[in-house]
């Protein structure tokens, strides 16, 4: 997949989280608290259950996007009822104005359990779905918001591959204009308790899999890998590869059906520690920790969205948060963290060791400039860092995408989503920092 059809603005990285999974962690104080610790893990995308009746807080969205880290808003529309398509089209006009790309529309329509007993015995069930979906996606293209396809639960009461087959027949034979050109697909991608390889290659490298039935010897979809099968029916139907959002990634189980359903903590550090470097196109195995070589990601993968970032402590699912009281996740947290800030031997990048002729410099730091000139306290904030890390300094976008990583310390008036896609387009590693004095020398100490 080229740049020119990417969907979004370029990310600094396909990692990104699920936050809360409820609508009321949008404070200050939330924003406060969590967005260094995103920062520090390397997220660039973040996936907020967004409430119908009313907009996450406009100070919470622009947040994250000053911090180049992607809002995905999840409206988990019932389909028991019609959606109120007036109030949603004035939530998109808000979301669009204050910096969101993507939105998730509906979740997991091949359930039962999503429709009425009536509805659900109807024939037709993909078109009876294609209608409630069609006129959401195309209020939101009206804001110039990406609609994203509903993730279906892997298997579900209508199998999932032949019910996103349908769906995407159905929109091809419906051709509303503009939605095939902007569709993203999302997918559940949870571990099944299998390896990160399970079911690599999809339906072509497992030829005997049918809906319900597993033959022995054979791997199925249901397990990280999902994207490889999805990816499949995306080039049967479309012809061409449907851009991809994983969520859930690093769940052992399906987190609604087994709230409770963790990893111990080494297991827990352990795939999401190989995750991170999968992501970042590390798949070597690591002596003594992974038993094989990780299959690498297609370009059609934009993001894995891990499961889960904190939780509230009444929430079932406080035990799966990468931030909780009652699971020791804290090696995991340490892991991804100094995955993000290992340290690389100037001029060398991730080819073992060869020189990188396309990043002389191993960390730049970009500073901002502004019209009456250089910001004193951006020079006094930046000094243990700069004594820690000893990057190349400077105010140069020109010499930023000459370094493979590349630290940005200014907001989007500072540096443009247009800044930080030449930066990721020149193969650059960036994380952006944000805030006042105070906040900007807080995240920077904690790197």
């Amino acid at each position: 997949m080229d740049s020119n059809s990417f969907p979004f603005p370029v990310r600094s990285s396909r990692l990104g989280f699920h936050y809360f999974p409820d609508t009321v962690h949008y404070r200050e104080s939330d924003l406060a608290q969590w967005l260094p610790e995103l920062t520090a893990l390397g997220a660039a995308w973040l996936v907020l259950k967004s409430p119908i009746d009313r907009a996450i807080p406009e100070h919470f969205i622009r947040g994250l996007v000053d911090a180049g880290i992607e809002p995905l808003v999840n409206f988990d529309l019932p389909l028991t009822q019609p959606a109120p398509l007036n109030d949603l089209t004035l939530l998109f006009k808000a979301y669009a104005r204050w910096g969101v790309h993507g939105i998730l529309l509906f979740e997991r329509p091949n359930t039962f359990q999503a429709w009425t007993k009536a509805t659900w015995a109807r024939q037709d069930l993909v078109e009876r779905f294609i209608d409630r979906f069609v006129p959401l996606a195309c209020a939101a293209l009206e804001e110039e918001l990406v609609p994203i396809l509903p993730p279906l639960e892997p298997g579900g009461s209508y199998w999932d591959t032949s019910f996103l087959h349908s769906m995407l027949t159905a929109l091809v034979r419906r051709n509303p204009v503009g939605l095939l050109e902007k569709l993203v697909i999302s997918a559940y991608a949870f571990n099944n308790q299998h390896d990160l390889n399970w079911g690599s290659g999809g339906a072509q490298q497992w030829p005997g899999v049918r809906p319900y039935h597993t033959p022995p010897g054979q791997q199925n979809h249901l397990g990280f890998r999902i994207f490889d099968w999805y990816r499949e029916i995306s080039l049967a139907v479309l012809k061409r590869e449907c851009p991809i959002i994983l969520l859930g990634v690093g769940a052992p189980a399906d987190p609604f059906k087994q709230p409770q359903a963790a990893y111990a903590p080494d297991e827990h550090r352990k795939i999401n520690l190989d995750l991170t470097r999968l992501l970042d196109s590390e798949t070597d195995a690591i002596p003594g920790e992974s038993v094989t070589a990780l299959h690498p990601l297609p370009a059609c993968v934009l993001a894995c969205n891990c499961w889960l970032l904190a939780a509230d402590p009444t929430s079932p699912h406080l035990a799966q948060a990468w931030h909780s009281p009652t699971a020791n996740y804290a090696p995991t947290l340490q892991a991804v963290q100094e995955w993000q800030d290992r340290p690389r031997a100037k001029g060398y990048g991730r080819t073992g060791g060869k020189p990188d002729p396309l990043h002389p410099l191993d960390h730049y730091l970009l500073l901002p400039t502004f019209d009456w000139g250089i910001a004193d306290w951006h020079l006094e904030v930046i000094r243990p860092f700069v004594k820690k890390h000893r990057p190349t300094i400077g105010f140069s976008l020109d010499e930023a995408v000459l370094a493979r990583e590349v630290t940005i310390i200014g907001n989007h008036q500072a540096f443009t989503d247009e800044d930080l896609d030449k930066l990721v387009l020149a193969g650059c590693k960036i994380r952006r920092i944000v805030g006042d004095g105070t906040s900007i020398a807080t995240q920077l100490a904690e790197r």
